[in-house]
């Protein structure tokens, strides 16, 4: 279904002219018109989904199929050395377009890209405690 006032209904929509790579019924995939380096691409549903904490498990599997095959097109396409797949979900987490979409990001030996974080340092305890938290849910 299609919100209105939502940035990425009106580009899978078509609203607005995009760079686009491939589309089906379910999916419009694009170039990244703010790319973090050449050929970063974008796997946008066309149902308005806001997260992956709204997503069904089926539209994730069939998304995450194409990531993989848009994957491989890209390295057969591109002389790239690696790729990053990034998702946000929430502000906190640098979510700033509020329709889920997966950023395929080619990466390059000169590239100025940087995806890190200082690790944390639990303790087996620690793990075990998390582990079991999650577990119990499933």
């Amino acid at each position: 279904m299609k919100k209105q006032d939502c940035l990425f209904c009106k580009l899978v929509y078509g609203e607005f002219e995009s760079a686009t790579i491939f589309e089906n019924s379910e999916f419009r995939v694009v170039l990244d018109k703010f790319p973090a380096t050449r050929g970063h691409v974008l796997i946008i549903p066309k149902e308005h989904v806001e997260n992956i904490f709204e997503m069904d498990s089926e539209l994730a599997g069939r998304l995450f199929a194409l990531a993989a095959h848009m994957a491989k097109v890209m390295r057969r396409a591109l002389p790239l050395e690696g790729l990053n797949i990034l998702q946000n979900n929430g502000a906190i987490a640098g979510q700033t377009v509020f329709h889920f979409h997966l950023h395929l990001i080619p990466r390059y030996a000169d590239d100025t890209v940087k995806i890190h974080w200082e690790a944390m340092k639990p303790t087996d305890e620690e793990l075990k405690s998390i582990a079991g938290q999650i577990s119990k849910i499933l």
